[in-house]
């Protein structure tokens, strides 16, 4: 397994991590992601941890709190070899305070995070949106807290816009309290956007990212094809999952689809390997979130390392999930001895 630097700090993570969203299967919306019990988890777990995947990656509201609850069980009595990431920010409950980025839910947010994992640090803390609502000093004050009090290794943030980022970059700098050293976002084939503002953002300032979704939201599972049903199992079968995520042109897809065949077949790989060594080669990658649903999935999942695709390929896979930018991007793309595109 590739080790690689979170952002500019000095923590190592594996390059692929696992993700628990399918843990619990609590509510409609995550029953898309699959039901994974505890046994199922533990297995995962082991698989994962043979394999070098030492992180993984949750959420408080996966479940309403039980993949976390799940992931803890499954690693009672190994957390020394683990690293856990988990989030916080949406809702949780009922009162105007089980939500947000404020002083008062954050604290409690890792309390109950700590509880429910059963360990007493998480590794990374990642706000899973930002909240427009709380002033970034007092996020940033409380996150600043945590990583003073060990209850918190290493900072994150997720889903930002670039100049949420930036603005907490700046006010993190001004009153040297710990910063963003990790960005959660989604980015993969059929999502290109990322590359538009938040990967230069982040190679600029030192910020890593950890990709969710590699695999377009079950989109590039080589199971949808031209004029073919969806999988039987697959997230888009379940409507509140399937609006929830980000949404693709089915022509775009399948030229995107129709392109990793290609390189698939040259390779003698799948094309979810095909299209999770591609995110593995970008610039500022420090960690791919994969999900998996049982072991076959995982260790299908983890076949993309090891290998790279060559120049040729990278190229064709580049064309065929291009799309046109928006402003002011396209602007700055007509100036590229100006606006390069980023080199990690």
């Amino acid at each position: 397994m590739e080790y690689r630097r979170l952002g500019s700090s000095g923590f190592k993570v594996p390059l692929f991590s696992l993700g628990t969203g399918g843990f619990g299967g609590v509510g409609d919306f995550f029953k898309g992601f699959g039901s994974v019990d505890v046994k199922e988890a533990t297995r995962l777990v082991d698989v994962a941890l043979d394999a070098g995947v030492t992180l993984f990656d949750s959420s408080d509201v996966y479940s309403h709190g039980e993949a976390e609850r799940i992931l803890g069980q499954a690693l009672k009595g190994r957390r020394h070899d683990a690293l856990i990431s988990t989030k916080a920010t949406f809702t949780w409950g009922p009162t105007p305070n089980d939500v947000g980025s404020s002083r008062h839910h954050l604290l409690r947010s890792v309390d109950r995070a700590l509880e429910r994992l059963g360990t007493d640090y998480l590794d990374v803390f990642t706000l899973h949106g930002f909240d427009a609502q709380t002033p970034v000093e007092e996020t940033l004050r409380a996150l600043d807290d945590l990583v003073r009090s060990g209850k918190v290794r290493y900072l994150g943030c997720s889903n930002f816009s670039g100049w949420h980022l930036m603005k907490s970059l700046a006010a993190s700098e001004r009153h040297g309290w710990s910063r963003y050293v990790v960005h959660q976002a989604y980015y993969s084939l059929v999502g290109r956007e990322f590359e538009w503002e938040l990967m230069p953002l982040g190679l600029d300032q030192g910020v890593g990212t950890m990709v969710w979704s590699p695999l377009g939201w079950g989109r590039l599972t080589g199971k949808l094809r031209r004029g073919a049903p969806k999988p039987e199992v697959s997230r888009l079968n379940s409507k509140s999952t399937a609006d929830g995520g980000p949404q693709v042109p089915e022509e775009h897809l399948f030229r995107v689809v129709d392109a990793l065949d290609e390189v698939a077949k040259e390779l003698g790989k799948t094309v979810p390997q095909v299209a999770l060594n591609w995110l593995s080669g970008r610039p500022g990658i420090s960690n791919i979130i994969i999900g998996a649903r049982n072991e076959a999935q995982l260790t299908a999942n983890l076949g993309a390392l090891g290998w790279s695709l060559s120049a040729e390929q990278v190229a064709k896979l580049d064309a065929a999930s291009a799309v046109p930018k928006t402003y002011p991007y396209w602007h700055q793309a007509q100036f590229k001895s100006r606006n390069p595109f980023p080199v990690g």
